[in-house]
């Protein structure tokens, strides 16, 4: 079968579309990706159309297979990943949305939980979660829809009005509204999931007032859910995977051992560190959260999730206009030899891990009148390798060990000069790997393990193959000063809005 057969894996996430089709190999054979539209009502609001979302993934869906020149029936499986705790309410009748997506940027639900924090109520949703209270989660976004929307919490009692994150929108669309189903990881990411139960909690939905009717029935991670409706492709093509993209990307990395991390630079930054089959509570205002589960086995990962990163980089193509497209950012940064004392905290929709301050804002510092755009280009791209120190000195204290190595993907690990900052901020080698595209994959191997494609997560690990690793060149001194410089401009970047 593995001959003449590929895995397919739909990577929906925050500002594109992807698909890509794998060989046994893990190495792609085919991709497709499309952008598609944010739409942004106000300050620090983002929203999708969920059926632009839709209809993009199902045209890479036809594209990776049309440029790879494979008949649905070469299709072992589909893993679908998904940008994660955004939210989609929408008719079980029509499949019609309500709303749209309201997305994990968005902040449209700080009120909500300012009055959770007030009542006293956040210990409950840290305990039973391993989540904060925050907007950036889905359950405050499906409660401000049930609280605006007229009529709309009594229609979903009734079980007229569905709730799902992006894996379960896109399960129901490829299945012709047949399935309703979340996997562990998506749904640990609600404030509406007990980590440890696995299963959604009766004390929390009380809390967020959210009816238990309109919730998608829990999976795991990697098992054959259903078959796409045969229209869509020509024939049935078994749906066998889904997984959240930070959780995928970590599986894509391979990294299955407890203690081993790796960091995804997208949108925003996201660190995994694998902490094995029992929730490890955080101490350092990291998130719990599950990584994957496969037949009866949940692994469990500390994550820290910084809200802005490569997005910074969309701002400075579309903003602020100084570059044309998004690759140019790297060879402009080249026109200076360092940052020239800029600091730029991308706070545009508030801090995530670990200072979780939804009225924190944007802040570029340290300008003179020698200052030019290379150096806030530069400046843009230090803030990721600032960022992502935070999370790993949380990680390390939470973990109780030090970082031997940190596996790295996403569009900005192409960048060899940030690579090489990153690995000279955090003194830790930092190792890339051949296929980049490791939250993709992860999706793949998840669908190919569920229908016998791989044998094993050992089989998955040895696919994996070092592109290049950074060692660090920089000495304490250089490292400290430039990090009590980064932790200066947060702290003037904190509390800004109201």
């Amino acid at each position: 079968m593995t001959g003449s057969s590929y895995t397919l894996a739909l990577d929906q996430g925050t500002t594109s579309s992807r698909a890509i089709v794998f060989g046994h190999d893990g190495r792609a054979v085919a991709s497709a990706q499309r952008e598609f539209p944010q739409i942004l009502p106000g300050p620090g609001l983002v929203e999708h159309d969920p059926e632009a979302i839709w209809s993009s993934q199902l045209a890479v869906a036809k594209e990776a297979l049309a440029k790879a020149r494979l008949a649905p029936d070469r299709i072992a499986a589909i893993g679908v990943t998904n940008q994660r705790e955004t939210t989609v309410l929408w008719e079980r009748d029509t499949g019609r949305p309500v709303h749209n997506a309201i997305v994990w940027q968005s902040r449209v639900s700080a009120p909500i939980c300012e009055q959770i924090k007030a009542a006293g109520q956040e210990e409950v949703f840290r305990r039973k979660t391993g989540l904060v209270v925050d907007a950036y989660f889905s359950g405050t976004k499906i409660k401000h829809l049930l609280d605006t929307i007229g009529g709309l919490r009594a229609r979903a009692a009734r079980g007229e009005i569905l709730f799902g994150t992006i894996d379960t929108w896109l399960l129901w669309k490829l299945t012709g509204g047949k399935l309703h189903v979340i996997d562990t990881s998506n749904a640990s990411r609600t404030l509406l999931f007990n980590i440890r139960t696995l299963d959604w909690d009766d004390e929390l939905l009380k809390l967020l007032d959210v009816p238990r009717a309109m919730l998608p029935q829990v999976r795991s991670s990697s098992e054959v859910y259903g078959q796409t409706a045969p229209e869509l492709f020509g024939r049935p093509i078994p749906l066998a995977a889904a997984a959240g993209d930070q959780q995928a990307a970590t599986f894509g990395q391979a990294c299955f051992a407890p203690g081993s991390a790796k960091n995804t630079y997208g949108t925003g930054c996201f660190m995994l560190l694998n902490t094995g089959t029992k929730p490890v509570a955080s101490q350092n205002n990291l998130l719990t959260t599950v990584g994957w589960t496969i037949g009866k086995e949940t692994t469990y990962c500390l994550e820290g999730a910084v809200f802005i990163a490569g997005a910074v980089v969309q701002w400075l193509r579309d903003g602020l206009k100084i570059i044309q497209k998004s690759s140019d950012i790297e060879s402009l940064a080249a026109t200076v030899p360092d940052a020239g004392g800029v600091f730029f905290v991308p706070a545009f929709v508030g801090l995530g891990a670990p200072y979780w301050d939804p009225y924190a804002r944007g802040l570029i510092i340290g300008l003179e009148r020698g200052t030019q755009a290379g150096h806030i280009a530069r400046a843009a791209l230090e803030s990721m390798a600032f960022q992502t120190r935070e999370l790993t000195e949380a990680m390390q204290k939470d973990a109780g060990l030090k970082l031997a190595e940190l596996k790295v993907d996403g569009g900005a690990s192409v960048n060899d000069g940030l690579m090489q900052f990153q690995a000279d901020v955090l003194n830790v080698k930092v190792s890339r790997p051949v296929v980049a595209e490791t939250t993709a994959l992860g999706a793949a191997y998840l669908a190919g393990l569920a229908v016998g494609y791989w044998d094993s997560p050992a089989d998955v690990a040895r696919n994996w193959a070092l592109d290049r690793q950074f060692a660090p060149q920089k000495d304490e001194g250089w490292r400290t000063g430039r990090y009590q410089k980064w932790q200066k401009a947060v702290e003037r970047s904190r509390g800004w809005a109201t």
